[in-house]
């Protein structure tokens, strides 16, 4: 068979190590705190493109195997969308009676869509039959695929916000209704319907937060030592 040449032996060329100095860290910071879950959007467009340089970025993610199990599904039809806000309507509805009287009121304040504003949406998925990784990782723990688009959720979400978009995560939603109406495939695993677009208010408190939904815990009320 011989011996592979110097090219064809070297897998990738390691690139110099990038410096990350103080002021960078703080921005980072910065964009860490304002990634918050946006509900309320602006009816102006993205730029052309906008959505496929994201999904450039989330393709930076980490993933299991390198199996990129990520799927992006952009909505941009509008019978389909209109489909999506009856789906999540009937969702909402039943989330709403399920809550406490002492929640209810406080539920129904809440506006935890931006369907009917949001200029762009996608949906993601997490392709499961994918054979791309080689199975790596994925013999003891398969749910790793969905991990990883989650992951590449995440990612998106902090290079939107970067670029002064919001974006939102809508949950309240029938996966398998969602799946039939975007017409994927059956092996794909629905993760999250999105919207984007820029936030109508600035805050960097989450609405969950200013409503008095939820107050966020601090790490050190979330770390168990062994």
């Amino acid at each position: 068979m011989g011996v592979p040449s110097r090219s064809q032996s070297k897998i990738t060329a390691a690139a110099p190590a990038a410096r990350f100095d103080v002021a960078f860290r703080a921005r980072l910071g910065d964009l860490f705190r304002w990634r918050r879950d946006v509900r309320h959007f602006r009816r102006d467009p993205l730029p052309p493109g906008t959505l496929e340089a994201l999904f450039e970025w989330a393709c930076l993610a980490p993933s299991v195997g390198l199996s990129q199990p990520w799927r992006f599904v952009t909505v941009d039809d509008e019978e389909r969308r209109a489909a999506i806000r009856r789906n999540f309507e009937t969702c909402n509805a039943k989330a709403l009676a399920g809550q406490t009287s002492e929640r209810a009121s406080l539920y129904a304040g809440l506006k935890l869509a931006g369907l009917a504003e949001a200029p762009a949406q996608f949906a993601v998925f997490a392709d499961r039959s994918t054979a791309q990784g080689h199975g790596l990782g994925r013999a003891t723990m398969p749910e790793m695929i969905e991990y990883s688009a989650v992951a590449a959720v995440h990612t998106i979400w902090l290079a939107a916000r970067a670029q002064d978009i919001g974006m939102g995560w809508v949950s309240i939603l029938d996966p398998r209704a969602v799946a039939a109406i975007l017409d994927v495939e059956p092996d794909w695993k629905f993760i999250g319907y999105f919207c984007l677009g820029y936030a109508d208010t600035d805050d960097v408190v989450p609405e969950l937060e200013r409503s008095g939904w939820e107050r966020r815990r601090r790490a050190g009320s979330l770390i168990i030592r062994r």
